[in-house]
């Protein structure tokens, strides 16, 4: 059941309903971008860290339907939030949401115990950019107890050799993340810069990153999300409609 605080949003390519707060925050396209770049990499067994509403967890659980999958949220109502869709679409079986902070993880989990971590954690700094007066959006846009350094510190942590580690984030944040990445000794292996529009700077970054192994990193094409009509671009139309 929903209260009048929160709305049911649906994802049909993928078959899910997300449960959403009306004034909280809400996502956008940005997991969905990541979950098309995280799923070049099979997976068996998949953490989401900051899962919010639970989006990535689920979508994920669609295109790979042999993985078993947690979201790990420090919001205790956004947690709740996730774990009632996905129950709602049926996924209990494969989806374990945990309200946790990200630095609590390694007490929870031994360590390389996740094929494939995904993230897309908070892009602004303590203080920095403009306050939202709606209950959620801060915490989930502006870094609290955890910040970048960490979370890439904690999906090292938690990743196999073998595995990938797939994060979006803002291009402010470009710079900080190769240094953080590279005093932790993880490699870079992809890189995406996303933008509005051909003609717009980049919006955001998506980076693939491993431990325990060496490779050269491939600086893939740009993702345009419009096209010059202002309409979607042929291919995010596919990452919107195809669930495969």
């Amino acid at each position: 059941m929903l209260n009048g605080e929160e709305t049911t949003d649906e994802l049909r390519a993928f078959g899910l309903r997300i449960i959403q707060p009306v004034d909280g925050y809400r996502f956008s396209i940005d997991p969905l971008l990541l979950c098309d770049f995280a799923c070049a990499n099979s997976a068996g067994r998949i953490i989401d860290l900051g899962a919010g509403c639970g989006v990535i967890p689920q979508i994920l659980a669609r295109k790979i339907p042999d993985a078993s999958l947690v979201g790990v949220e420090l919001q205790e109502e956004m947690a709740g939030l996730a774990a009632r869709s996905v129950a709602m679409n049926g996924l209990d079986e494969r989806i374990k949401i945990m309200c946790a902070d990200v630095l609590s993880l390694r007490r929870l989990f031994p360590v390389s115990s996740f094929d494939l971590v995904t993230a897309n954690p908070p892009y602004r700094k303590p203080g920095s950019g403009r306050v939202s007066p709606k209950a959620g959006r801060d915490l989930a846009r502006h870094e609290s107890s955890a910040g970048l350094a960490d979370f890439l510190a904690v999906a090292k942590y938690l990743v196999k050799p073998s595995g990938a580690i797939c994060f979006i984030s803002h291009p402010s944040r470009l710079a900080e993340f190769i240094h953080c990445a590279g005093e932790l000794n993880l490699s870079l292996l992809r890189l995406r810069l996303v933008h509005g529009f051909a003609t717009a700077p980049a919006t955001m970054f998506l980076a693939q990153l491993a431990k325990g192994r060496k490779g050269d990193a491939a600086v893939l094409p740009p993702l345009f999300i419009h096209n010059e009509q202002g309409g979607y671009s042929d291919e995010v139309g596919r990452i919107l409609v195809n669930a495969k």
